[in-house]
Parts: structure tokens; sequence; C-alpha cells
């Protein structure tokens, strides 16, 4: 195995475990941060406290403030998978002749996907200002238990309009308030929440189109070469028919670096397309990131039906209008925030 295949599959090992510690990142007492915390207070035993410092000023550079690593670790990622795919796959495809078409596809979505990545990054998300704020804490009631009346941000020094949150990354205080998305570098906010789902889709799609089309030419060469049809002698000297095993074995060792992207986009797909889903239920409903994860830290409860002496509080989202008039405002706010003055 040569050095390039080497080194691509340690760079999509690495970006890998960060895109799945990250996918929900913006959060600071999930189950990831409680895990890190645990597992910090364990290790403290046998790591040098100097080394315990350096390790802890280089994870709150990464994960508490405003950084563009991500987003070169983004593009890093994107021209890792391009770049097989362009050299190899595109190529090989292109021989046993393939529609063109299909082939194109992951070039036009990547373009749709960079576009929406701009506009998400540099949108304006929603910053609430002395000069906005009477407009903005107009838009959505309180509803008591999520969001109180009267409760000032001590940092921006004004009082929280409903659905809104500071974001300790940019501090600054956000109109509809999402999360900070570190891949992106700019909070998902009211403003910019339709840039971040189209963002999303695109590159699910992008995973899936390209995942398909390696997938497909993979089965073309194993369907020319019949080589399911062969068999093979293992370490005894026994015959056997070929099996998966031996056919996954077989391309690995013949084309070691499109398998590996086969199964890292996969991978991709599916961490990709399960937060997609999870962003569309959140439109659908007319709830953020910010407001789920509050009802289920603060032990809310959806049902209306609790007995009195449940504990739990009762949560009603009076935010909901439907789902088309919930999803209509995701992409046309009720307002539209004043440009930032240059």
């Amino acid at each position: 195995m040569d050095f390039l295949t080497l080194f691509l599959i340690y760079l999509c090992s690495v970006l890998t475990a960060i895109a799945l510690l990250c996918v929900c990142s913006g959060r600071k007492e999930g189950f990831l941060t409680r895990s890190v915390n645990g597992a910090s207070q364990v290790l403290s035993f046998v790591i040098p406290t100097q080394l315990q410092r350096v390790t802890q000023r280089v994870l709150h550079r990464l994960f508490h403030t405003r950084s563009c690593l991500f987003v070169v670790l983004h593009i890093a990622l994107q021209a890792a998978v391009y770049g097989e795919y362009t050299w190899e796959v595109f190529v090989y495809c292109w021989e046993l002749q393939f529609h063109l078409l299909p082939l194109l596809l992951p070039y036009l979505l990547l373009a749709g996907n960079m576009g929406c990545f701009v506009l998400c990054s540099r949108a304006n998300p929603g910053v609430i200002t002395k000069s906005n704020h009477a407009s903005l804490v107009k838009i959505y009631a309180y509803d008591g238990v999520l969001f109180q009346k009267g409760i000032v941000c001590p940092t921006c020094n004004m009082e929280k309009p409903a659905r809104s949150k500071h974001c300790s990354f940019c501090s600054m205080c956000v109109h509809r308030f999402d999360h900070h998305c570190v891949w992106v570098n700019n909070c998902i906010g009211a403003f910019n929440a339709k840039y971040f789902f189209l963002y999303l889709f695109t590159l699910s799609a992008m995973a899936a189109t390209i995942a398909i089309i390696t997938a497909a030419f993979l089965i073309q060469v194993v369907l020319l070469s019949n080589v399911m049809r062969g068999s093979y002698i293992d370490d005894q000297g026994q015959e056997h028919a070929v099996e998966i095993l031996f056919l996954i074995q077989h391309l690995f060792l013949t084309f070691p670096r499109i398998v590996f992207m086969l199964g890292f986009v996969i991978l991709l797909t599916l961490v990709l397309g399960a937060y997609c889903c999870f962003n569309l239920y959140l439109a659908v409903t007319n709830q953020t990131s910010n407001e789920w994860y509050k009802t289920r830290r603060s032990g809310c409860s959806h049902h209306p039906t609790l007995q009195p002496h449940d504990r739990r509080v009762v949560y009603r989202n009076i935010y909901s209008k439907g789902v088309w008039m919930n999803l209509k405002e995701i992409f046309k706010p009720p307002t539209v925030l004043e440009r930032k003055k240059k």
C-alpha cells in the first residue's frame, strides 16, 4: 500500500472522528461534553499536569472559541474525496461508458453546496443590537417555560427576546438561535437557517451520490471480471467459492483508495442523513436545536395529560403553526433584520 493511500486513510479517519464529534456542535453540556469531562477526570491521575493544561487550552481553542480551523478541515475533506473521485472513479466510469450526467451530478451538488456554505458563513444570523432590539422583541411571545420575560443578557446588557440566546463563541445574542456551527464558523439563527438547511441537504446528497456511483463502478467491475464464479484456495490449501468477505478483500487490494473512500462516504451519508432528518423534524415542528435541547435538559414534557402531582413541567410549543407555515418561517422569517451598517 503506497504512501498516498496511507495518508488518505489517516486523513479521512481523523476527519471522520472530528465530524462525528462536531455534527451537533454548539451545545455545552451534551453527552459528548459529559463523556469528555469524565474521561479527563480519569486520565488526570496518569497525565502530567503541564500536559493537561496544554490539552485544555487546545480544546478550549478548538471547541469554545471562534476559529477557521474546522473550515479548513471541511475544505480538506472535500478536496480529498473529490480528488479521489475525479482521478480514479470518474475516469474508470468514463472508460466503462457510464452516462455523463450522473458522473457530473456530484460536481453540480458541490457548486450548490459551496454557494450555500458561503451564504451560511457570511450571512448575518440575526445579531441582536440596540437598534433592532425593540422590533425583534415583538416577534415571538414568551412561553414562560423556556423563555422568561425580563431576563437580561449580562454580556450584551439587553433583555433577551424570546427564542434568542447569547453565543459564547461569537459573544453576541442571536435572534431565534439554533446553534453555533464550527464547520461554517458562524451561528445559525433566524436569517441564515435556510442556507444551513440547504447546505446540510446538499452535503448529504453529495456523499450519497458519490457513494452510489462508486458502488455502481465496483459492482460493474465484479460483473465484468466474473470473479463471483471463481474460487480461491485458503491458507490450508482448501478450495472455496468466492464469498462476500473475500470479494471485499479482493476489491480493497485492487482499488484500496476507492474502497476506503466508499466506506467513508457511506458513513458520512448515514451520519449527515440522520442529522438532516433531525433538522427537518425541527423545521416542521418549529423548534430550534437550542429549544429541543432545553426541553430535555430541564425535564419538560410535551404531554399535557400529566397529573398535578408530577414534578415535570408541562411544555407546549406555542411557536408551531402547522407544517407548511413552519417550513415557510424557515425560508421567510417573520421580519427582515436590518443590514449591519458598514
